[in-house]
């Protein structure tokens, strides 16, 4: 990372005090000892464990089954092992995860008891991993139904039914093909998944609703086919039991969730603008009028997608303040000329500013925010 103060006739000073009002034509470290090197520090990611099994806890009571918790991706980029020892606690008993390296991580961090479901079903070269770490896998097609029973006859496991996603899972032929034998084995429990719940009134939802009931009609399979979403379209995607995901992390479409996250990243320069001077990155910024400039250290490497470059905004408390220019790797250069005075850190997520509302401006979606949260920030659980 390049050290230079770029511009002729300024000098890098080290920081000995709070800035409160950076001087005119110079810029500071955020260093705080006189003669050392300035260390450029990370942010810190705040994650709110009580306030993830307050939103379990919701979503629970909103039905009369099972509630479990999907912590896949790490558990949405949180921390699975901390997320769901919290959920345990609170009395989650089955957990789904995507893949079974995550099966088995999990296993690790809850010990015996909790089941642990596998949703890319029994992939070649899993029974190691799936029968040593007491996985469930919900097998997706005729050809992983026949590899789990011929290399872990009697072990247990679910089936994930194909409603109309065309992404994974049994097709009704597929399914006609072995409901037999998968019948005679005795499943865990028949899933499938929703393409719009996000949407209560899409068409999408009840077409799912009646060929999943259809599927499982006189099997007397223990069924699940709603996520966060079909938990509040109402009882009648509920089934026997509900597996909520990005609600319990504070996201859309859980719109009364709780916030879980709050990202600060350290204020490490600040320097004044005249008019007509750029910041970053192919000069995409230039000021109109005198501009202080914070630089935080936070950037797409860290998951803070360049896409929001020019758009999104970071926080003082209740004061926005705009994103100047460019986002490169690890560095952030923001507008806050119309603070009362430059903060040591600003939030990129925060109550004023969801993971929902980020992803707003980055033209994607909250779970994509919080899964590539990096791992460089300094991540406190409270």
């Amino acid at each position: 990372m390049s050290g230079g103060c770029g511009k002729s006739g300024r000098t890098c000073k080290p920081r000995t005090a709070p800035l409160h009002n950076p001087p005119p034509n110079g810029h500071l470290t955020r260093d705080s000892t006189v003669g050392k090197p300035a260390r450029m520090p990370t942010g810190t990611l705040t994650i709110d464990l009580s306030a993830i099994v307050r939103n379990w806890r919701a979503l629970d009571a909103m039905t009369k089954v099972e509630t479990a918790a999907v912590v896949k991706a790490d558990g949405y980029g949180l921390g699975a092992a901390r997320v769901a020892r919290a959920l345990a606690g609170a009395g989650a008993r089955v957990f789904f995860v995507a893949i079974a390296e995550e099966g088995a991580a999990l296993r690790r961090a809850l010990g015996e008891g909790p089941e642990i479901m596998i949703g890319s079903g029994h992939m070649a070269g899993d029974a190691r991993l799936l029968k040593e770490a007491a996985l469930t896998p919900l097998l997706n097609a005729p050809e992983q139904f026949e590899r789990h029973i011929a290399a872990l006859p009697g072990h247990p496991f679910g089936l994930q039914f194909d409603t109309g996603m065309n992404r994974l899972g049994l097709e009704p032929d597929d399914w006609g093909a072995i409901r037999g034998a998968a019948l005679a084995e005795g499943p865990r429990i028949a899933i499938s998944h929703l393409a719009c719940a996000d949407d209560p009134s899409h068409p999408m939802n009840s077409a799912q609703l009646s060929m999943f009931k259809q599927m499982i009609a006189d099997t007397n399979i223990p069924a699940s086919l709603a996520a966060t979403g079909g938990t509040l379209i109402g009882p009648a995607h509920h089934f026997d039991m509900c597996r909520p995901g990005i609600g319990l992390y504070g996201g859309l479409p859980f719109a009364d969730a709780e916030p879980v996250v709050r990202l600060s990243l350290p204020v490490i320069q600040t320097r004044r603008l005249s008019p007509g001077e750029s910041v970053g990155y192919s000069a995409t910024f230039t000021a109109e009028r005198p501009t202080v400039i914070a630089t935080v250290s936070g950037g797409y490497a860290d998951g803070l997608f360049r896409a929001i470059s020019g758009s999104g905004v970071l926080w003082a408390g209740d004061i926005p303040a705009p994103i100047a220019g460019r986002v490169s790797m690890d560095l952030i250069s923001v507008d806050v000329t119309d603070l009362p005075e430059v903060p040591d850190a600003l939030d990129v997520l925060c109550p004023r500013q969801t993971p929902d509302d980020l992803a707003a401006a980055a033209g994607t979606i909250g779970y994509e925010i919080l899964a590539s949260l990096g791992s460089r920030h300094d991540r406190i659980y409270a």
